[in-house]
């Protein structure tokens, strides 16, 4: 799966909402929605999910999601678990995988360089 396409949208609200409970039980913290985040990222979330879009966008919507903070626990975990799962659709070697992997991680937490997410929007421009 390369170009433009709805990357998200096997990902419904509920499956974002699961994720996050899952991470969070794991971990033995508390899972639940922020007062402040959660009914602005699932609105954001279905909105774009549904939307056609290159990898790159659909990055970034899973960053843009991470940085509402829409649960109280989590939030850039379940959102690069996501992310990680797009990179999988790409049928990668798998050295070029895991570093990409690694890379969208660092992209959706928000911790990559300017150089970094530059690096992987020509890796995505290129995919098309």
């Amino acid at each position: 799966m390369t170009g433009k396409t709805q990357w998200l949208l096997v990902f419904p609200w509920e499956f974002v909402v699961a994720q996050n409970e899952i991470l969070c039980r794991a971990k033995n913290a508390h899972h639940g929605p922020t007062s402040d985040g959660h009914a602005e990222a699932m609105s954001f979330w279905e909105q774009q999910r549904q939307r056609e879009m290159d990898l790159f966008e659909a990055i970034e919507t899973c960053r843009k999601c991470h940085r509402i903070a829409p649960f109280t626990n989590f939030n850039g975990n379940t959102f690069s678990a996501i992310a990680r799962v797009l990179v999988k659709r790409l049928n990668l070697d798998f050295t070029q995988e895991s570093i990409t992997r690694s890379l969208v991680g660092h992209i959706v937490a928000g911790v990559a360089s300017e150089e970094e997410v530059q690096a992987f929007r020509k890796f995505c421009d290129n995919l098309e």
